[in-house]
């Protein structure tokens, strides 16, 4: 299953769409929950990681439903990704009524999540083209 899930003709397309439509809706779900809503956590830059992961998870995800070697798509995942991390921070900002608040080590965290969300998608995809031509 693995390998077939970066091949261009992929099975899993469709899945990989509905997937990515509904994390999508998660980030956004999650980012805007009011602040006070969440319990309070004893875990260092537990905020940073959770965004890390979030946006990893959507960059490989987007790039699985549309499996490519070309560079543009990668290009747009990961330039999906930090603009979406960009825009959430942006209407942070601007919601206070929902007690949070933007911050720019957000952004950070999310376009590094990106970057290596979109770093797995190339290496699954470069292993999975060497263990074909075998």
């Amino acid at each position: 299953m693995l390998k077939q899930l970066f091949k261009p003709e992929s099975p899993y397309k469709k899945r990989a769409r509905t997937l990515t439509i509904g994390w999508t809706l998660l980030i956004f779900i999650l980012c805007f929950i009011p602040g006070q809503e969440f319990p309070e956590v004893h875990i260092p830059m537990a905020d940073k990681w959770v965004h890390f992961i979030l946006f990893a998870v959507f960059s490989f995800l987007w790039l699985c439903a549309g499996p490519t070697k070309k560079i543009l798509p990668i290009l747009v995942a990961f330039a999906a990704g930090a603009l979406l991390g960009w825009l959430v921070e942006e209407l942070q900002g601007a919601l206070v009524s929902l007690g949070r608040s933007k911050n720019v080590q957000d952004i950070y965290a999310d376009m590094l999540g990106s970057a290596i969300g979109v770093l797995v998608f190339r290496i699954g995809m470069s292993l999975t083209a060497k263990t074909q031509s075998r």
